[in-house]
């Protein structure tokens, strides 16, 4: 009964459903989020530079600030017959979230660029609360952000390079309850640091190229968790994994271009997630911008990164450790925690966006990202208990944005 509990309450650990690849965002700025997330490969925006890849800073002059925000509406739904063997399903009643991002990207000289930028990259929770699906009675929530200083140095007309540092703060809080028994610790916040290196390349505004690496951030989330339910809360190491991407650019007319970007995440080894046996995702971004009149932009896009979290048959052996929980779990227990409170998988997207300039010095950016309905469902090696999960998403974000 131990197990069932401990296995039940697992579930909840985590939720970072925001999922789109994965727990991260396909993209920060309308702009990038309307052409698919692209921003590797060619410039998209002067906010998207800070984050996508800092060396296209040096395609923008002068001064340049945006702010804006992200209205995310998932739809998050769960079936079970675990641990009761009577088949139950629910809801998530978190039903919207409000991912905020700053930039500004200043150009100190014909050389040399400078920016910053504050982005909500992940995050998210579910809200299973007064739900008949047999064991859950939780709210978890989780919240993730970069801050993004970063320099672009323009080596010639051509190329660029440029460095930057991300110092991120992570927030969690695992509002879990078994029945009276309360497994989680409160919201525990933390920081972490890590680095980004990144060159561009064009070729006279007509053939474009990028490459940039983001290195892993570690992160460790103070008391979150009773694995054990002896009244001690344990710790959970979770790090942001590394990404290496490239991305290429064309220009064929002056009011068109078209781009892709392939990603490269690498969540199998990360702490936490390949504890949680997360797999690798390739992310596909497609996207173009076509320009009916000068102050206009119409943007669309696709993007498609294949579930890290894979359903199937498990073992019900409980051999498996996360970090720094002292109890151990089975495939099924991990596959369970995965799709009910961590279903991060969403594989396709489209997205729609548009652009205007009301004057010179400011303008707008809209964008609308659906991704489509996806299912995974597990079940233990005997066959008799299975877990699945639903995960659709709509999301509208919006910029504002001035230069000079």
């Amino acid at each position: 009964m131990r197990k069932v509990i401990l296995a039940s309450a697992l579930l909840g650990a985590v939720s970072l459903s925001f999922a789109t690849n994965g727990d991260n965002l396909i993209g920060v700025s309308p702009a990038s989020r309307g052409m698919g997330g692209i921003g590797v490969g060619m410039p998209v925006g002067p906010t998207d530079t800070i984050f996508r890849n800092p060396a296209w800073m040096s395609y923008y002059k002068g001064f340049n600030m945006s702010f804006g925000g992200i209205l995310f509406f998932p739809e998050v739904k769960a079936k079970s017959n675990f641990p009761t063997g009577t088949e139950a399903s629910a809801t998530s009643q978190s039903k919207m979230f409000v991912v905020p991002e700053v930039g500004i990207v200043h150009q100190i000289n014909d050389k040399l660029t400078f920016g910053i930028g504050a982005f909500g990259v992940s995050g998210m929770g579910v809200d299973y609360r007064n739900k008949d699906i047999n064991f859950l009675n939780m709210h978890t929530t989780f919240q993730f952000m970069r801050i993004i200083p970063a320099l672009a140095y323009k080596v010639n007309d051509a190329i660029s390079v440029s460095g930057a540092l991300h110092l991120a703060y992570g927030s969690l809080d695992m509002g879990i309850g078994i029945g009276p028994i309360n497994l989680g610790g409160g919201q525990s916040q933390t920081f972490g640091i890590g680095a980004q290196l990144g060159v561009a390349y064009n070729m006279g505004d007509f053939v474009y190229a990028g490459l940039t690496y983001q290195s892993p951030v570690s992160m460790t989330y103070k008391r979150v968790f009773d694995s054990d339910l002896n009244g001690q809360f344990e710790d959970l190491k979770l790090t942001q994994p590394q990404e290496l991407a490239f991305g290429i650019g064309v220009k064929p007319m002056d009011n068109l271009k078209v781009g892709m970007d392939i990603r490269w995440i690498n969540w199998k080894n990360a702490k936490g997630y390949k504890h949680f046996q997360w797999k690798d995702q390739w992310v596909i971004a497609l996207g173009g911008e076509f320009k009916p009149m000068q102050r206009l932009a119409l943007r669309a896009g696709y993007n498609f990164g294949r579930s890290p979290i894979r359903g199937g048959v498990k073992d019900t052996t409980q051999n498996k450790t996360i970090p720094n929980f002292a109890a151990q779990f089975s495939d099924f227990d991990i596959a369970v925690f995965n799709l009910i409170g961590f279903p991060a998988i969403t594989e396709h997207h489209i997205t729609l966006g548009f652009g205007y300039e009301f004057t010179k010095n400011f303008g707008i950016d809209l964008a609308y990202k659906h991704a489509f309905n996806k299912k995974v469902r597990a079940t233990d090696s005997s066959g008799a208990m299975f877990v699945e999960a639903q995960n659709a998403q709509n999301a509208i974000s919006i910029g504002l944005n001035w230069k000079f």
